[in-house]
């Protein structure tokens, strides 16, 4: 019986973060809804008086990017700002042939006047964060304004996010991240449906009250003496942006989100990217909470509630690791459940969990509706994607909790980038790309093994007890099965 109890004590646990973090959500909708009807009462600068025009630096850092830097170089030439107020440092820590092909783009862009730099390096030291702080000690612009290689924004972008500086309290304004190529595959849509979730719901109920939100590493600005203050670039995790920006907040810096300015982006195509941003993502989160866990809690200048949604936010990736464990445990769970009849009303209060998934139903719908609109089809279309996105979600729950679990126990690892495609259309093809990993992960042959464990759990719904069976954990069992098999066989076929 120890063992039945360990299980079912563990179980509980993972199910009760669940629902916590669920209800976190809720009240992220609560504030979402409420900041609609808020008025905008933001000074700004007026860019049509030149002494009120601030100093920009728009910083590009880049490596080994191919198939993107002239699209990239083209764009940032095109952005409409007072030349003689506006740099360009283009942070090259690329290896490879680009370096050249680079050099002699950036050469011709300078000839028609514009202030572009090729900045390189002899190493990578602190990766991102590395070229980042390189830049800065030499940067003119009194913001500083930052774009990864696969980003596109609009000719008017500064001119729409510059202004809000007058504030002299604001460090950071943050735009909403669009997606050119959303519609290439099934792994890019569920990609876009996570990232809006991210940059309509969170994003936004968290700035609304006050909360703690980041930097998303690229589509935003800083201001100068606020990246200083707080400490500067820092590359001891592999998230450099979130860890800045609660070094930022934590010394009183604002933070400005600008749901209404869209910065275009391209999504990984193909899985083996998004492997590695999401492996990097969420280990870097887990660094981040253990980082940052005692100087939020010891802050003595911002509210409790504040304080619990900065560390759910820390969290964020480590709810991977407790659906990995209820999805693990579930089954042993439904074998107890029909073989300990006096612990069924146990199990029937448990149930009670499944608000967790409405709970996340109902957010998801009001970010989904902002986007594709309301309506019955609309809403049809929405059941059968919150499906699939939830489903493959949980079929990345391994992946991620590994990174999760390595962050925790503060095992190091290299940055490793995201090969970019310049892919818009199902005509284009990512096969050659010469940047794409090539090999498997150990990891993914787990996954193809989970996938049979609960292809056993839903062949366990028709065995268990002696009533004919036990259907409760049938749809959960299936969703896993499928989450499972589709980064398990994407992942073996989706190779050059």
């Amino acid at each position: 019986m120890i063992l039945q109890t360990t299980i079912i004590i563990i179980y509980t646990i993972a199910l009760l973060l669940i629902f916590v973090y669920s209800l976190a959500q809720l009240n992220l909708l609560f504030n979402y809804l409420s900041s609609k009807k808020a008025k905008n009462k933001c000074s700004q600068f007026d860019l049509s008086n030149p002494d009120e025009i601030p100093y920009i630096t728009i910083q590009l850092p880049v490596y080994n990017e191919m198939y993107v830097m002239e699209r990239l170089l083209d764009n940032i030439a095109l952005i409409d700002y007072p030349k003689s107020k506006l740099e360009i440092q283009v942070l090259d820590d690329s290896t490879d042939e680009t370096v050249d092909t680079t050099r002699k783009q950036i050469e011709s862009l300078q000839s028609t006047g514009l202030d572009i730099q090729h900045i390189t390096r002899t190493d990578r030291s602190g990766f991102k964060a590395g070229a980042l702080k390189e830049g800065l000690k030499v940067a003119k612009g009194e913001i500083i304004a930052i774009f990864d290689s696969d980003f596109l924004p609009k000719k008017d972008w500064l001119k729409r996010t510059v202004p809000y500086f007058k504030d002299e309290s604001i460090g950071v304004v943050q735009t909403r991240w669009g997606h050119i190529n959303r519609n290439y595959s099934i792994l890019t849509k569920i990609q876009a449906f996570a990232l809006d979730a991210h940059f309509t719901l969170e994003q936004v109920g968290r700035n609304s009250k006050g909360h703690f939100i980041n930097f998303n590493g690229t589509a935003g600005l800083w201001r100068k003496a606020c990246i200083i203050d707080a400490g500067n670039w820092e590359g001891d995790t592999l998230t450099e942006d979130l860890d800045l920006s609660y070094r930022a907040q934590l010394k009183n810096w604002k933070f400005k989100y600008l749901e209404e300015v869209e910065t275009p982006a391209e999504l990984p195509v193909v899985i083996s990217a998004a492997r590695s941003q999401q492996f990097r993502w969420n280990k870097g989160g887990a660094e981040n909470f253990r980082k940052m866990l005692w100087r939020v809690l010891k802050n003595e200048n911002i509210s409790t509630k504040t304080k619990v949604h900065g560390l759910l936010h820390l969290l964020n990736s480590t709810m991977f690791l407790n659906v990995l464990i209820v999805g693990v445990l579930s089954i042993p769970m439904l074998y107890i459940k029909n073989e300990y009849a006096h612990l069924r009303p146990y199990f029937y209060v448990m149930s009670f969990f499944v608000i967790s998934t409405v709970i996340f139903f109902v957010c998801y719908w009001h970010m989904y509706k902002n986007i594709y609109g309301s309506g019955f089809k609309n809403f049809i279309r929405y059941i059968g994607m919150f499906f699939v996105f939830f489903s493959i979600a949980m079929g990345f729950s391994l992946h991620n909790s590994i990174a999760v679990l390595e962050g925790h126990l503060g095992k190091k690892s290299e940055f490793v980038r995201t090969p970019k495609f310049n892919i818009n259309t199902l005509k284009d093809s990512w096969k050659n790309n010469k940047y794409i990993k090539k090999t498997v992960s150990i990891h993914v042959i787990f996954e193809g093994l989970l996938m049979l464990y609960f292809a056993f759990g839903m062949y366990s719904a028709f065995i268990v007890g002696n009533q004919g069976g036990d259907f409760g954990l049938f749809p959960f069992h299936l969703m896993l099965f499928l989450g499972f098999g589709y980064v398990f066989i994407k992942s073996l076929t989706s190779k050059v």
